[in-house]
């Protein structure tokens, strides 16, 4: 910080101070929706306003709302005969119109004062906390297929965190100055990267597709944001918020697109400044390949950020408590049907406990109801997200049922004839290897593997070894010297590593969030150096004292 007459001599010689501000944020509260609650009945107004309607859903590029040929439409996944949103796919033309006049507008918005570009993110929170909660949870229900809490931990909790907090780091950012020297001041200005970030959205959280698009904005960027085919209701919602609340034309374009068209379109762009994404591992890679293939035409060196999914575990010791495990399991591998990126999908257990945790989990297991989340507040999960989905994991329940080594204890039906439904299901697996403990299925499986009490040292290797991505870990244990132990073994199993807690939930500047190996580059969206992925820092050096001699002293 500067102080005293370095920190007037800054100001008169039209450098801006940066004054400390501390931005006081809080994390959104999580509503209850208890029988006769305002946002019940708020919600179910949205809800039921939303009943049998069919949205319409441009591309837009600047102020131009732009329908192509290619249109498609987004369904309910617990009706697929509701058709939640006509939308259409932008062209390779319109991509790259939408490049050029996002790079036209980018200097102008780069240079506004970052306390006015986190203004739009607070404005947009507020927003989403109030007037627009109910609207943006409905659209969630119904288009992705999540229940109110789901709903409401997601689409209202962790976006209103996402903008808040990345807006207080952004502006707090500029705190962080370099040291000054006698004769001369240092000003680090955070720079928006030059050119353009590529936001590819998922599916499952409505909160992700807005950080991803949304937070870059703060640091100075302009953004192509293609949300998912399967959010797409929601997703336009929040843009639709973020442009009322003071987001200029250009600044985030909104883009629905084939996917390997929007990939082509943007690598082959020289103004590509950056990808941040969350999606599959084939795509990412996919993706940072042909980046790679383009690297001698770009303008800078393209910059990817990328959350790829997990194979996350429980590892359960003897001293563990089973209550705890047990119903921290059914949240984690049931909730929103297995399509969290953190859920639990492999659970290793010793024999000692295995009858106990086995029985309460099927008894639990019994009293889950699996349907219509609009209709029925106590369905506890709903459909999975679309057809695609539907057949990947039907083919791993049918493979589950015709194995030697594998066990249906559990569920293991489906049915898509009204909706994508299928069972919660839980597997046990006598070889801890197989495919099902080690590959993602993202949906309501839980994989088991049972093993001697006294081997638990050489499965916490397993754990470690068994899977390519490292996102969340949970370790059930009351021993402390075994909780000591397995921290250590398990370093880099996971991004985000739970001690007696699921491996899902966690929370915006509490958990930040990200993994590395095959679950992505570990950002930590969340965390407060996020920001600095989106800027290109400039150091400026202002002498006031002129230099009067070439020579060095010593020269005589």
């Amino acid at each position: 910080m500067l102080r005293g007459r370095a920190a007037v001599s800054r100001s008169l010689r039209g450098f801006k101070t940066f004054p400390r501000a501390a931005v006081e944020v809080k994390n959104e509260p999580i509503l209850g929706f208890a029988e006769g609650s305002a946002e019940r009945k708020a919600l179910l107004k949205a809800l039921a306003g939303l009943k049998g309607t069919t949205e319409e859903i441009p591309c837009v590029v600047g102020d131009e709302h732009v329908w192509t040929k290619d249109v498609r439409y987004q369904l309910s996944p617990f009706n697929h005969s509701h058709k939640v949103a006509k939308f259409c796919y932008a062209d390779k033309a319109l991509i790259n119109r939408a490049i050029l006049a996002s790079v036209a507008a980018r200097r102008e918005w780069d240079l506004k004062p970052v306390q006015d570009r986190a203004q739009v993110l607070f404005k947009a929170a507020d927003v989403i906390s109030g007037p627009k909660r109910a609207e943006v949870l409905a659209k969630t229900m119904i288009g992705q297929g999540k229940t109110v809490v789901q709903a409401e931990i997601d689409a209202a909790a962790e976006l209103i965190d996402f903008f808040r907090f990345n807006a207080k780091h952004a502006v707090e950012l500029q705190d962080q100055q370099p040291l000054d020297a006698e004769g001369s001041t240092n000003t680090m200005l955070y720079r928006g990267l030059e050119g353009f970030v590529a936001a590819v959205a998922p599916f499952n959280f409505t909160a992700i597709g807005g950080n991803l698009a949304g937070t870059p904005t703060l640091m100075g960027n302009v953004v192509l944001w293609k949300p998912s085919d399967t959010a797409m209701s929601a997703s336009y919602a929040v843009y639709k918020v973020l442009r009322e609340c003071g987001l200029p034309p250009n600044i985030v374009q909104f883009l629905p697109a084939d996917g390997p068209v929007f990939g082509d379109a943007i690598t082959s762009s020289e103004h590509l400044a950056g990808v941040n994404f969350t999606g599959s591992v084939p795509t990412f890679r996919h993706l940072w390949k042909q980046v790679a293939q383009n690297l001698d035409s770009y303008r800078n060196f393209p910059r990817l950020a990328g959350e790829c999914g997990g194979k996350n575990f429980h590892f359960v010791h003897t001293s563990a408590h089973v209550e705890s495990v047990v119903k921290g399991t059914v949240r984690s591998a049931f909730e929103y049907g297995g399509q969290k990126c953190s859920a639990c999908s492999r659970m290793y257990v010793p024999d000692s406990l295995w009858p106990q945790i086995r029985d309460q989990l099927l008894d639990i297991h019994r009293q889950l109801k699996v349907g219509d989340p609009v209709e029925d507040f106590s369905t506890f999960f709903s459909a999975v997200i679309d057809n695609k989905s539907f057949a990947r994991i039907k083919k791993w329940l049918d493979r589950a049922k015709a194995s030697s080594t594998l066990k249906v204890l559990a569920g293991g039906n489906y049915d898509d004839s009204k909706g994508y439904f299928v069972e919660p299901t839980i597997i046990e697996t006598t070889d801890p290897r197989d495919a099902i403990m080690s590959e993602e299925i993202f949906g309501p499986v839980l994989a088991v593997y049972v093993y001697p009490e006294k081997n638990y040292k050489e499965v916490l290797q397993l754990i470690d070894s068994t899977s390519p991505y490292a996102l969340t870990g949970a370790v059930f244990a009351q021993d402390k010297n075994v909780i000591d132990e397995a921290a250590k073994v398990l370093r880099n199993a996971a991004g985000n590593y739970y001690v007696n807690d699921k491996s899902t939930g966690s929370i915006v500047a509490q958990q930040p969030f990200g993994g590395a190996r095959a679950s992505g580059t570990n950002d930590k969206p969340g965390g407060q150096h996020y920001v600095l992925r989106w800027t290109s820092p400039q150091v400026v050096k202002q002498t006031y004292a002129p230099l009067t001699d070439w020579k060095y002293p010593y020269m005589g």
